[in-house]
């Protein structure tokens, strides 16, 4: 069976592979304070044209959302997200789990409108029994959203503006954030990006490593006391070389961003196959994920020999199903879908 279940369904790029094993008899200090880490630090610092940034690797997405939010939030705080946001459906209620409510907006198409955030933080500021309720402490986006949407640079500067005029944090989760910067349409650059908040990380998981995730803080801002909030997480690894050798390899000669525009170039000509079989898609993703409406007895047909994610039903006995291209997607993969779809 071939899968395009997810985009971390394949080990490491071999980039990333020879450079662990290169150095795996090298012996180096614990806890992310290698040479290693440092240097793949100093490149992304170059990439992000952000040379003062805080930059700390953990491994995981859940664990990286919940340790940077928690950090970031007084006990009496939440943190806001439109209500598709990743933290509010998809990651087991982690965040509510460090005692911080996430406080849901009505998005569109997965996405924060600046306006309605206005609305609610000047609603909030108003309220005079807002000392009763619990206060939003941080702003957080994903790039691309959960629905593989992404925002424009105008839109981002927006929510950034607002969050300012309140002087709270914009946090973007950057699971996926390669895919989002090589869309086809997209006008974000990471150094705008990087610009245009005060952390977000860089997914490494679902971006040809073994596992790992770079939290960049932007403005000096992160907690003085970070690590050892991550230690309070589980979030801290001893052989912190672990990660650090594969951002090292991710951020030397554009492999992070080359493995990314392939990602999409695969899920262009995944969407263009579904496209010529008449088939409606139940949202227009320009990124690697790809939301296609089929028919229930096709999906039990494809379902013996395709992985793919069962999203949700839809009228007249259809399923909203989800298929992901990764780096390590081929043209020999499509070619079968398109054969099995035939």
């Amino acid at each position: 069976m071939i899968s395009f279940e997810c985009d971390y369904n394949n080990g490491a790029h071999p980039k990333v592979l020879n450079n662990l094993v290169k150095y795996n008899n090298v012996k180096t200090t614990p806890y992310g304070s290698d040479e290693f880490s440092e240097r793949a630090k100093e490149r992304i610092r170059e990439a992000c044209g952000m040379p003062n940034a805080q930059i700390f690797f953990l491994t995981g997405g859940t664990q990286t959302n919940a340790t940077t939010i928690d950090s970031m939030l007084y006990q009496y705080e939440g943190v806001i997200c439109v209500e598709s946001g990743h933290i509010n459906v998809h990651e087991c209620g982690a965040v509510e789990f460090t005692e911080h409510k996430i406080i849901t907006l009505q998005g569109k198409n997965g996405k924060m409108d600046s306006k309605v955030l206005d609305k609610y933080l000047d609603d909030f500021m108003h309220d005079g029994n807002n000392a009763h309720a619990v206060y939003p402490g941080l702003v957080y986006i994903t790039f691309p959203t959960e629905l593989g949407t992404i925002y424009t640079a105008k839109e981002l500067d927006e929510i950034y503006q607002v969050c300012q005029r309140y002087e709270i944090p914009l946090y973007i989760d950057g699971a996926r954030l390669g895919y989002g910067l090589m869309a086809a349409d997209n006008d974000i650059s990471l150094p705008y990006l990087a610009r245009h908040c005060d952390v977000f990380y860089i997914g490494g998981t679902k971006i040809g490593a073994l596992c790992g995730e770079a939290v960049v803080f932007t403005n000096r801002q992160a907690h003085k006391h970070f690590f050892s909030i991550q230690k309070q997480h589980g979030a801290v690894i001893a052989k912190g070389a672990l990660i650090g050798l594969q951002f090292e390899a991710l951020f030397t000669d554009n492999l992070y961003f080359d493995l990314s525009r392939h990602a999409i170039d695969m899920a262009l000509k995944m969407k263009k196959i579904f496209q010529q079989k008449g088939f409606e898609f139940y949202i227009d993703s320009p990124t690697n994920q790809q939301f296609v409406i089929l028919p229930d007895a096709l999906v039990e047909k494809l379902s013996k020999q395709i992985i793919f994610t069962h999203w949700g039903q839809a009228p007249g006995h259809r399923t909203i199903c989800r298929f992901v291209t990764s780096w390590a997607t081929t043209e020999e993969e499509l070619e079968e879908l398109e054969q099995i779809i035939s």
